[in-house]
C-alpha cells in the first residue's frame, strides 16, 4: 500500500478474508483479543504456541513497516486458552504513511471479529503535576490521550460500515481492561502506573519547551504512535487497553540526550516484565470471560 486515496471497506475486507484463510487453515480458529507491540516490545510474539506468522508485505493493502528492528509481521498464536494475534511492529506517520494507514489494521480487526485490543508504547517520561514520579522502565496504564497534531485517522469520507463519522471519545481506555491489568500487576508485585499519553509526530524528539507545554496541559507521556489506532478503536467499539513503557525520560527534564539506542536498551531491560503483566492479562480476562 502507497500513501494515497483513502482505503474503501472492500480493501479492508479483503485483508481481514486473506488473514482470516491463513489463520483458519491451521489453527481453525479465530483470535480472542489482538496486541499492538511497540519498539522494543516485540518479543512478547515469541510466547505464543502453534504460530502462524504472516508478513505485512503478503497481505492485501496492508502497509508495511521500515523501522528496521520492527519485524513487521502478524503473529497468531495460542496463549493459555486464548488465540491472540500480534502485530509484531506498528506504522508511523514519520515513515510517510498517512494518518489513516497507520491505523489501518485496526479496521480489519475488527472485521476479524475481534472486540478487545491491547496496545503497547515505548514513551519518554514527562512526569506529574503532583508528587508522583516516573522513572524509565515504568510500566504505565493510560487512561487518556492528547493530540494537537491537526491530522486524522479518520479524515475523509466515512465508512458507515464502521460506524458513525462522529463519536464519544471519553471513553477510549475501557476501565473494566485497566482494573484487569492493575490487579495482574499487584499480584505480580509491582504498582502500575497511569498517565496521559501526548503524541508528537516526530521523527525528531521533542524540545524542552515542548514538553513543558505538554505538562502544563496535564500530559504525563510522550510519543509518536498510538493515537491513530486509538481513535479508529473508539469508532469500531474495540475495547482499548494501553500501556506505555517510560523508555527514557523527556527532554528537559534531566538534561541528558535522548537517544533510540536508549529507548532499546530500557524496553529490552524490561520486557521480560512487561510480558509477563500482558500474559496475565490475557490469561485474566479468558478466566473471567469462561465465569
Amino acid at each position: 500500500m502507497n500513501p494515497g486515496a483513502k482505503a474503501e471497506f472492500s480493501d479492508y475486507k479483503e485483508s481481514a478474508e486473506y488473514i482470516r484463510a491463513k489463520l483458519e487453515a491451521k489453527l481453525e480458529a479465530k483470535p480472542d483479543i489482538a496486541i499492538i507491540l511497540g519498539s522494543g516490545l516485540g518479543g512478547f510474539a515469541d510466547r505464543l504456541e502453534d504460530s502462524v506468522v504472516i508478513p505485512y508485505r503478503e497481505i492485501p493493502h496492508f502497509p508495511v513497516s521500515t523501522v528496521s528492528y520492527q519485524k513487521g509481521e502478524l503473529v497468531f498464536g495460542k496463549l493459555g486458552d486464548s488465540h491472540v494475534l500480534a502485530m509484531n511492529g506498528r506504522f508511523h506517520y514519520y515513515e510517510g504513511w498517512e494518518m489513516w494507514q497507520t491505523a489501518y489494521p485496526v479496521g480489519v480487526f475488527k472485521l476479524l471479529g475481534i472486540d478487545k485490543m491491547i496496545i503497547t508504547n515505548a514513551a519518554g517520561g514527562i512526569g506529574y503535576n503532583d508528587t508522583r514520579t516516573l522513572r524509565p522502565g515504568d510500566l504505565v496504564c493510560v487512561t487518556d490521550q492528547i493530540k494537537l497534531a491537526p491530522m486524522s485517522p479518520l479524515r475523509g469520507a466515512n465508512i458507515e460500515d464502521f460506524g458513525p463519522r462522529f463519536f464519544d471519545m471519553q471513553s477510549v481506555f475501557d476501565p473494566e481492561l485497566r482494573r484487569v491489568a492493575e490487579n495482574v500487576a499487584a499480584e505480580q508485585g509491582f504498582s502500575l502506573k497511569e498517565g496521559v499519553y501526548a503524541y508528537m509526530a516526530g521523527p525528531q524528539y521533542e524540545t524542552p519547551a515542548e514538553i513543558r507545554a505538554l505538562k502544563l496541559l496535564g500530559a504525563n507521556l510522550v510519543g509518536m504512535s498510538t493515537v491513530a489506532e486509538n481513535i479508529f478503536a473508539a469508532q469500531l467499539g474495540i475495547r482499548v487497553l494501553c500501556i506505555s513503557c517510560v523508555s527514557n525520560m523527556a527532554a528537559g527534564i534531566t538534561g541528558a540526550a535522548i537517544t533510540e539506542q536508549e529507548v532499546l536498551d530500557v524496553t529490552s531491560e524490561i520486557s521480560e516484565k512487561f510480558e509477563a503483566l500482558v500474559t496475565g492479562v490475557i490469561e485474566r480476562l479468558a478466566t473471567e470471560t469462561k465465569a
